[in-house]
């Protein structure tokens, strides 16, 4: 076999579906936890400098944040293995269906149970990360909200009589409690938060934090989807191998029963 065909052969068992999915969710997995972890230094940052002074009232918030990012640490880790475990499986079943094919070996029940709970921890994985992905999207609404308030503030088409009765209270959020101080920002102090490097920094890494979940959602959709085809590909094979036996006995034993007849009538 020269070297252009064992290439094409090697080539021809890469799982390039379940290759393809590993990229993208690595990626989204990168940006989310990467880029989630950031902005949620720099939200406390800004709380802590502008809406919040006192240590005390955003305690629990500061615990819940340090508490999100370890989260964000074993999800990063988890998922790393978790998709490299799939990109195996892909290797394995992509390589079995094509021995089963060429009648090599057969698919055991321990391989068809194995897929089959991937298939159901992936679905259980996609459902978790759509509610992450939806969790993800609340910081983005509420940076958006206070961004296109400072816009409106420094344009001039607003015709802005009193700018300090602009005001954004991040305490109706339940960010922080009410008793807060000072609370919530307004007029030229709010101008000034939207333009310091916390603030536009978060900004945008919260939305390319909810890009990354949504890319990984769809990464786990993929998956599910070819998991489900891997399993029907074995499941089906392995009927086709049992019908396969089964003829193959009946044949037998209908050619034994020619040759007894053949036999009697010749004694």
């Amino acid at each position: 076999m020269g070297c252009f065909e064992c290439c094409i052969k090697c080539l021809g068992g890469v799982p390039y579906a379940s290759l393809v999915a590993t990229i993208l969710c690595f990626s989204g997995v990168a940006l989310f936890c990467g880029c989630g972890h950031v902005a949620l230094t720099g939200t406390l940052t800004m709380l802590e400098n502008h809406f919040s002074q006192i240590t005390t009232d955003h305690a629990t918030l500061t615990i819940v944040i340090q508490t999100m990012q370890y989260v964000i640490y074993g999800i990063a880790s988890f998922f790393f293995v978790y998709g490299i475990i799939l990109l195996a499986e892909g290797f394995y079943t992509t390589s079995a269906v094509k021995k089963e094919l060429q009648s090599q070996f057969k698919t055991t029940v321990c391989g068809r149970c194995i897929t089959a709970t991937f298939v159901f921890l992936t679905y259980i994985l996609g459902l978790a990360f759509l509610g992450i992905f939806g969790f993800s999207a609340i910081p983005v609404f509420l940076f958006y909200n206070m961004w296109t308030t400072c816009a409106a503030m420094k344009s001039p088409m607003a015709n802005i009589t009193d700018p300090d009765s602009i005001c954004v209270d991040v305490r109706q959020y339940g960010i922080i409690p009410w008793n807060a101080t000072p609370g919530k920002a307004c007029g030229s102090t709010l101008g000034d938060i939207c333009s310091t490097s916390e603030f536009y920094l978060s900004f945008h890494l919260y939305i390319v934090a909810c890009a990354g979940a949504g890319a990984t959602l769809i990464a786990l959709i993929h998956y599910l989807m070819i998991l489900s085809a891997n399993w029907a590909y074995l499941r089906s094979s392995c009927n086709q191998n049992e019908y396969q036996d089964i003829k193959t006995k009946d044949d037998d034993v209908e050619e034994g029963g020619s040759k007894e007849g053949l036999n009697s009538s010749y004694s």
